[in-house]
């Protein structure tokens, strides 16, 4: 059992792809600080952000609450970066490394759900 949600391997994936995110998000036109960037941004740190809310709950069903919001922030993320490629903000290369990164976070709070589930619905 982890003492906090920063030594869960699964947060610090996030974590990780928040701050790729915000570094590639810094060369683009700032014309799109308040649109593309600010949007991309806000879904990427989402992630992170609700897997520790999820940490913090005490009750079973709000931490897989919460695990379920952090997907579907993974699935936000994964949008803007397909539109990013799309209009020639992010290089294939830099969206196939976040794209598998947010896949294999994606996997991993599948496990943890399921693992939840169990304890909540043995």
């Amino acid at each position: 059992m982890y003492n906090s949600f920063k030594e869960m391997p699964v947060w610090k994936d996030a974590i990780e792809v928040a701050e790729k995110i915000f570094n590639l998000t810094e060369k683009l036109p700032k014309k799109e600080d308040y649109g593309f960037t600010s949007q991309i941004r806000r879904a990427a740190l989402s992630i992170s952000a609700n897997i520790a809310e999820s940490f913090g709950r005490s009750h079973t069903a709000d931490k897989i609450n919460f695990l379920y919001y952090a997907r579907g922030s993974i699935t936000e993320t994964q949008s803007h970066l397909e539109y990013g490629k799309r209009v020639g903000y992010i290089k294939k290369s830099d969206y196939d490394l976040l794209d598998d990164l947010l896949e294999n976070i994606h996997l991993d709070l599948n496990k943890i759900i399921k693992t939840f589930k169990n304890k909540l619905y043995p």
